[in-house]
């Protein structure tokens, strides 16, 4: 049985044909096109896509991933800060109608944690908190393959959370970290991306080791704060800068250890996220597959 699953950002749809193994028969991507576009756009381009595959497999289901905050009963897009004309967006009305096949909407942070849950880095942890370090910094709560909504849906939004340095998204963001180095060493910001910054500390520059010890300890505050709230099994990092696994594990390591005391420590401590652009399609397929039980 073959599922169609799509993850939808600001920037681009990545897109699958996946079993309900969660193996991949086909992947690919194409741009969002947001702020040409907008959200009417977007609903073109899937639904061309989705007829595309129907040519060539029967599909069984349509997974939708999805930047905003989303009504899972209605399967729909409550909120979309940064996509023009997304917000209403009745994902599971049109593709049901259209297509006539069963469809589910969910965050796409919510996805990622979930697919990391199921066939990732949480794959032995009964319950997980991911964290997603980008452009911004977000949060979910999985429980026993059961995502943590929150009263108005909004459970893991951690960009408000406060640290001792400030607002999380502020001070613990991939942004943060290269802006902060480029202010260390008096740079154009508009030139140090994250892979600049770990250049930098590879080659042991003191400006950039600085940035990099001061975004790690406004990390760990708010992973802190996590463990804390959740004491969950694991906490799983995600984000482009995440996979710098061998400088980031021991910095955020002993920072954590030095905040709380051993028994609140995640008894299978941080993981790093293994799906990666695929974690939140296969999230999608999971519910998809378990929609039941969820919805």
């Amino acid at each position: 049985m073959i599922y169609s699953c799509f993850d939808i950002g600001g920037t681009a749809i990545k897109f699958g044909l996946i079993d309900e193994t969660g193996r991949f028969h086909k992947k690919g991507s194409l741009p969002t096109e947001a702020q040409t576009e907008g959200g009417p756009g977007i609903v073109h381009k899937v639904c061309s896509l989705i007829h595309r595959q129907l040519t060539d497999h029967p599909l069984e289901g349509i997974g939708i991933s999805t930047a905003g905050i989303v009504d899972t009963e209605r399967g729909s897009i409550d909120y979309a800060l940064s996509i023009p004309g997304y917000t209403g967006t009745d994902w599971k009305g049109i593709l049901e109608k259209k297509f006539h096949l069963p469809c589910i909407v969910e965050n796409d942070t919510n996805c990622a944690a979930l697919g990391e849950w199921w066939l990732g880095a949480g794959r032995d942890m009964a319950s997980l908190f991911a964290v997603t370090v980008g452009t911004s910094i977000g949060g979910a709560f999985i429980e026993n393959g059961h995502i943590l909504h929150g009263a108005s849906r909004a459970a893991g939004e951690i960009a408000y959370m406060r640290v001792p340095a400030g607002r999380l998204h502020d001070v613990a963001s991939a942004t943060y970290l290269c802006r902060e180095t480029a202010r260390q060493k008096a740079a154009d910001p508009e030139k140090v991306d994250g892979h600049k910054v770990f250049q930098f500390v590879r080659q042991g520059d003191a400006s950039a080791l600085a940035a990099l010890d001061a975004f790690c300890q406004n990390l760990a505050d708010g992973l802190a704060n996590i463990a804390c709230l959740c004491n969950p099994d694991g906490i799983v990092l995600g984000g482009g800068i995440m996979a710098q696994e061998n400088i980031l594990r021991p910095k955020l390591e002993q920072a954590l250890a030095a905040r709380l005391p051993t028994m609140m420590l995640p008894p299978k401590g941080l993981a790093f996220a293994k799906r990666q652009n695929d974690a939140g399609m296969l999230g999608a397929l999971y519910l998809l597959l378990h929609r039941k039980g969820h919805y």
